[in-house]
């Protein structure tokens, strides 16, 4: 297959790939479609690069070493959005669950880019020199990606770069860029609490320690980490988002799990969440009368991403050359591309690519209105998102060939 030569061609691939959305760690299609799309460009193409990961470099005479990323995986949402393109697969979990699986997230959005970026640079090697890195990393949803593509030694098989790039869709406008220095998106922790009940006879709950009301209970308690524990000028969110327990309406059963997402940028902040979260499971099993603690782990850990405040002033004017950029202040999402970055004791430039349709923020003139609008639109993980192909997707290549040719000038 031939590296696409046009939007067009590359519109096509990115509503292939939303059609075709692969879990955390399972994006097989997507990463032989991406390793056959670099070699066709010219790219020394390694795959299976920390699981699904895939690497190419393109070198081209004497200069710095440029990395540019992008992540692959999907989620597990039912997709709404009614498009003709709309994805309708189904996958196994890491549990062993069947889910629906949906690029709610457009991380499609920046494969398709990449790709574009790539294509482009590949035509025009007389506008940059040294060697070009690219990186479709895996897992980022479950923020384990980057560093298993460190664990499989990517520095050690591939040129240590001297910048990071990349770029993540959201529900800005399109044709718009996001760009800002210091901690731009919040450290991320997934914790998971067990709690160990006495099941029974519904009937019968007095012969029972109900595992489900100590749930509950833990549940409502929570809340009042961020909003009783922690000062006004603190940043966290707690966001309790699994909660099972039982098999039957009439049996009590003996646990229930909880699984929570936490989000802050200070490392006090967070050890103080964390505590609290362990002492309340402690104290709510106790008060209900568990004989066994409670369990509680760490599942998944990334630290906060911060860009490089001098990278960021250095990089900006080649950005604000391909479109209007904004700063959108800190963001308690999280991403775990700073690892590639801190692990190469490199600069990190990581920008929002805007992919709201722009009709919707017409009139909008303030960045208080922008940001209005901007909480209008469907979200990132919502099974209405998805972003409009274009300005988005020519936006995004644009971006990414402005960022690569500012840190790889001809003649440096």
């Amino acid at each position: 297959m031939e590296a696409p030569s046009t939007v067009t061609d590359l519109a096509d691939l990115y509503r292939d790939l939303h059609r075709h959305p692969e879990l955390s760690f399972q994006e097989t299609r997507t990463a032989g479609i991406v390793a056959e799309q670099l070699r066709a460009a010219g790219c020394d193409t390694t795959e299976g690069v920390g699981g699904t990961g895939v690497v190419g470099v393109l070198q081209n005479g004497s200069g710095p070493v440029a990395l540019l990323r992008a992540d692959m995986d999907a989620l597990p949402v039912l997709e709404d959005t009614g498009l003709d393109y709309a994805s309708t697969v189904r996958g196994l979990d890491p549990d062993g669950d069947e889910v629906p699986v949906a690029h709610a997230c457009g991380h499609d959005m920046h494969v398709s880019c990449l790709l574009g970026a790539v294509a482009e640079l590949t035509a025009s090697r007389e506008t940059w020199s040294g060697t070009l890195l690219v990186v479709f990393q895996p897992a980022e949803e479950v923020l384990g990606g980057a560093r298993a593509m460190l664990d499989d030694g990517l520095y050690e098989r591939f040129d240590r770069p001297d910048v990071v790039l990349g770029q993540h869709v959201a529900p800005l406008p399109a044709g718009m860029l996001a760009l800002q220095s210091g901690p731009v998106f919040a450290g991320s922790d997934t914790v998971r609490v067990t709690l160990h009940g006495a099941g029974g006879h519904s009937s019968r709950p007095e012969t029972t320690i109900d595992p489900v009301v100590m749930a509950a209970a833990t549940v409502i308690r929570l809340q009042t980490i961020v909003a009783r524990e922690l000062a006004g000028t603190d940043t966290a969110v707690l966001s309790v988002g699994t909660m099972r327990a039982g098999s039957k309406e009439n049996i009590i059963p003996d646990r229930a799990e909880l699984g929570m997402s936490v989000r802050t940028y200070d490392a006090a902040v967070r050890e103080r969440v964390l505590a609290a979260i362990e002492r309340i499971a402690r104290a709510e099993a106790a008060a209900s009368g568990a004989t066994t603690e409670p369990e509680v782990r760490v599942t998944h850990s990334s630290p906060p991403l911060v860009n490089d405040a001098a990278a960021v002033e250095h990089m900006r004017p080649a950005l604000a050359a391909v479109a209007p950029v904004v700063e959108p202040g800190p963001v308690t999402a999280s991403e775990d591309v700073g690892l590639l970055a801190s692990a190469a004791q490199a600069p990190c430039v990581y920008w929002l690519l805007g992919g709201a349709d722009p009709a919707a923020f017409a009139g909008a003139t303030t960045r208080a209105e922008l940001m209005a609008r901007v909480a209008a639109q469907p979200s990132n993980h919502s099974p209405l998102y998805a972003p409009v192909v274009e300005p988005t997707l020519s936006t995004g290549i644009a971006a990414l060939v402005a960022g690569a040719r500012h840190w790889l000038p001809v003649g440096r």
